[in-house]
């Protein structure tokens, strides 16, 4: 049977609002016979229609869409037996640059001074009477701070942080709520909107007011009438506003105070705001932060001080919600942490300034609280004011709304487990930004995180909303100098707390290794055009810092240690000084990585005069890295994992002394017992430098080493997330990170070093892309360290691919799906390779 499984619009299933001129519409398609191949797909967007036949996605080039307007879209697919299939779905335009007749407004009565904390939360209200029966109704909203609204006290949409975190100064999102059938006729209109990131308390240096001096509100209601008339209420002057609503404070850090019993008797009316800055407005195009997965306590404690500890069991991002019987007046404490003190007190102390505290005063009777305007990192949960019969809670994961497309199991359960805990960490740090860490008063768009993470995100998760969104910032923070800042939105961060406004290697790669990862996965040349004139300007800052030097010193980034991160949290190391004192090999293997990078991606956007510079660029740092920084014959001049592991996995090393560097670094393993030894930059990575060297059998042996540091010491001590550094607890469950001049840096849910995801994609499971997209994709599983069997699943765009192997009595099974349209490439152990179409096969072979 031939089917359509899949049909989108701008990477959405169903809900799209979009103010794209041009939207991007996808498909994939699905046959019970193998072989099958699409034929021709005619794709039909209201009048226009178009033939697709060479991939399985278009854009949308018909006559000019119109606001306000709903699309209808449609499919018909053919294969290449002349079986046909039909899916439909529609979307929405937003306003498409339509001015707003809405203005934004203020309360001008509100002076907001104070330091290091968040404004008092502002409501909003409007009255609002129809007389005539509505056709259509959609509310338009936004605003400067996060913002709820609800029409006759109940909330609107699912989205929590609205309108999300964006480069303010250059993009604001707004939503769209479908109204229609919640108006009565005699209705009101509500927003409460807190300070979140435009003007409330940012980074750990607690800046507040960044974007704004208060709180804003932008909104606009259209109604359409079945008579073919229209209304269109907008915020001004005669909504009123006041700042004694329930949400007395609403911090992202500190986290939030509710009172049930307040009631809002000063209302007064707002004001016209003039806002510091001059966003474009633009229809939601991220992936808005919702409620996912739900956790009850896993167990129950009582601390010394009498507070009642839950354990929820697993380490997330999200909030409470609590419900019991309650007594007007009474107040409800709620803390939480990572981890416990010895004491069985909760930690706080890696938090840092962050609260991260929820208080609720009670009305009477049963009620029901969680919070709306801030979110915690947290395991365990502290709850002091109620008695622990009297009250229900439980856990709410909160996250970007991302598809988690993808699977891993094996036959090993420790690394099964590490595959939940770097799922959870970036389900934990994938909060409308990709963040560094959900905890600590930090929570930061960290570029270095994401650029070494996101091919083991896109395994796990379909996110080209997502980075999209994030890349957008990228492009609109990069300096005039050209390079890109360690935080995206900067939302002020800067020096002195960081670098001077400077390219700095790894961190700033993101510009160029998140777009390559993204096309990887996806196969979209959309996000390489848009990102391609950063990247040429961010390589070109790169080529000035390292270019201080005479001859291949040039090539050589030797610019002072405290430019840059060097080998962050490496562990064979003990101070952050000694990391960064690794720059020269860190920034030059970078460089050699972003512009051989630049070369391929010029080469795919037909530049083929940029290709060829990038490409000759790449090869001398290369040449300068070998020749400068090594003996010449592959070993390094100063010996640690990180040195090795990048020309190796770069293919920097010259084809007759690789073999001698590989040989190098497993001397290095060996010494260390098998232990990481890396820092950012070279965890990702290391596995892949051994095994596809030579030396699989020295990778599973770092890979399933359980000695302190590794992946799976943290899994065989209980981490349910990935931790920032790989000493994060001792074998008592204590912390013995000291003085190291980080300034108590520990996160115990950070994704970083699950960058080694992608070798349990990519050699443990064994799947690749050959071409981007997985148009072409092999399937060639590096067996060792036990394992006897491994399965998974990788979505793409044409589908989703099954694979799966197993070993026993002395062969090997290997099974397949490969999705229509797609190719696949079966390597056995004896080295053969079966080139096979789409359908699902079995393959056997000697093991």
């Amino acid at each position: 049977m031939f089917e359509i499984t899949r049909l989108t619009v701008e990477h959405l299933a169903a809900g799209c609002v979009t103010d794209c001129s041009a939207p991007r519409i996808g498909f994939s398609l699905s046959s019970d016979r193998r072989g099958a191949q699409l034929a021709d797909a005619e794709l039909t967007v209201g009048d226009w229609s178009a033939h697709v036949t060479s991939s399985q996605s278009a854009a949308y080039v018909g006559p000019a869409l119109l606001p306000f307007t709903t699309y209808s879209v449609r499919l018909n697919a053919t294969d290449d037996a002349g079986e046909t299939a039909t899916a439909t779905t529609a979307f929405e335009t937003g306003r498409m640059e339509t001015p707003w007749k809405g203005r934004w407004i203020s309360d001008p009565s509100y002076h907001f001074t104070e330091a290091k904390v968040s404004p008092v939360p502002m409501v909003f209200r409007k009255e609002i009477t129809t007389n005539k029966p509505i056709a259509r109704a959609r509310l338009y909203a936004t605003a400067m701070g996060i913002y709820e609204a609800e029409l006759n006290g109940q909330k609107l949409g699912e989205q929590y942080f609205a309108p999300g975190f964006t480069s303010y100064k250059s993009y604001l999102q707004y939503q769209t709520y479908d109204v229609t059938a919640f108006l009565t006729g005699a209705d009101t209109l509500t927003f409460t909107v807190a300070g979140g990131w435009a003007v409330g308390s940012f980074v750990f240096t607690r800046k507040n007011r960044v974007t704004a001096d208060r709180q804003a509100l932008l909104a606009e209601l259209r109604i359409e009438y079945t008579d073919g008339t229209t209304e269109t209420i907008g915020t001004d002057a005669t909504w009123q506003v006041s700042e004694s609503g329930p949400v007395r404070m609403a911090d992202l850090y500190d986290g939030e105070t509710y009172d049930a019993t307040q009631e809002i008797s000063d209302w007064h009316n707002a004001a016209p705001e003039t806002l510091k800055v001059t966003p474009a407005i633009t229809a939601d195009y991220g992936a808005p932060v919702k409620a996912h997965e739900v956790r009850k306590p896993v167990a129950v404690m009582t601390a010394p001080d009498g507070e009642t500890i839950y354990d929820f069991g697993q380490n997330l991002a999200g909030v409470v919600r609590i419900k019991f019987n309650g007594k007007a007046g009474q107040v409800v404490t709620v803390r939480h942490a990572e981890i416990l003190n010895p004491d069985g007190s909760l930690n706080t102390t890696f938090l840092r300034t962050a609260k991260a505290t929820a208080t609720y005063t009670c009305r009477d009777g049963e009620q029901t609280y969680s919070p709306r305007f801030s979110y915690m990192g947290f395991r365990y949960a502290g709850v002091k004011g109620v008695d622990a019969k009297d009250l229900e809670i439980e856990a709410v994961a909160l996250y970007s709304d991302v598809e988690h497309s993808g699977s891993f199991r094996c036959s090993d359960e420790m690394l099964n487990k590490l595959q939940s805990n770097i799922t959870w960490g970036a389900k934990s740090n994938f909060v409308d930004i990709p963040t560094d860490c959900p905890q600590r008063d930090e929570r930061m768009g960290w570029t270095g995180d994401i650029a070494v993470f996101s091919p083991t995100a896109l395994y796990n998760f379909e996110l080209s909303r997502f980075l999209e969104k994030w890349l957008r910032d990228v492009k609109a923070e990069q300096l005039p100098t050209g390079g890109i800042p360690n935080t995206v939105p900067v939302q002020g961060y800067g020096f002195p707390a960081t670098m001077p406004e400077m390219a700095v290697d790894w961190w700033g790669d993101a510009c160029v290794l998140v777009p390559w990862a993204l096309y990887e996965a996806t196969g979209s040349l959309d996000v390489l055009r848009m990102m391609y004139p950063t990247m040429q300007k961010y390589v070109k800052a790169c080529c000035f810092w390292a270019g201080f030097g005479i001859g291949k010193h040039r090539y050589i980034w030797h610019t002072p240690s405290v430019l840059h991160f060097g080998d962050w949290v490496a562990p064979d190391v003990p101070k952050m000084s000694q990391w960064q004192a690794r720059s020269k090999y860190t920034a030059t293997a970078s460089l050699c990585n972003t512009s051989g990078t630049l070369a391929k991606i010029a080469r795919i956007l037909g530049k083929t005069e940029d290709a060829a510079k990038y490409k000759e660029l790449s090869r001398k740092v290369a040449d300068a890295y070998c020749s400068v920084l090594t003996d010449g014959n592959g070993k390094t001049k100063e010996e640690f994992q990180t040195a090795y592991v990048l020309p190796l996995y770069l293919n920097m090393f010259p084809e007759n002394v690789k073999a001698k560097a590989a040989e190098n670094l497993v001397k290095l393993v060996e010494k260390n017992d098998y232990k990481i030894g890396t820092g950012f930059p070279g965890t990702p990575y290391i596995l892949f430098a051994l095994a596809d060297n030579g030396h699989a059998d020295t990778a599973y042996k770092m890979l399933l080493n359980t000695q302190c540091p590794s992946w799976l010491y943290e899994v065989r001590v209980g981490a349910t997330t990935v931790w920032e550094r790989w000493d994060g607890l001792d074998e008592n469950g204590e912390c013995p990170i000291g003085d190291d001049g980080t300034d108590m840096m520990i996160s115990y849910n950070h994704y970083a070093s699950g960058a080694v995801g992608a070798f349990l994609y990519r050699r443990v499971l064994g799947v690749e892309p050959t071409e981007a997209g997985y148009r072409k994709f092999k399937f060639a599983p590096v067996v060792g360290g036990g394992i006897t069997e491994a399965e998974g699943t990788v979505g793409t765009p044409y589908g989703v691919i099954k694979a799966a192997w197993k070993i026993a009595d002395g062969e090997m099974a290997m099974t397949v799906a490969v999705p229509v349209g797609t190719e696949c490439t079966v390597v056995l152990p004896s080295g053969e390779e079966k080139v096979l179409g789409s359908g699902e096969y079995t393959v056997t072979a000697k093991a």
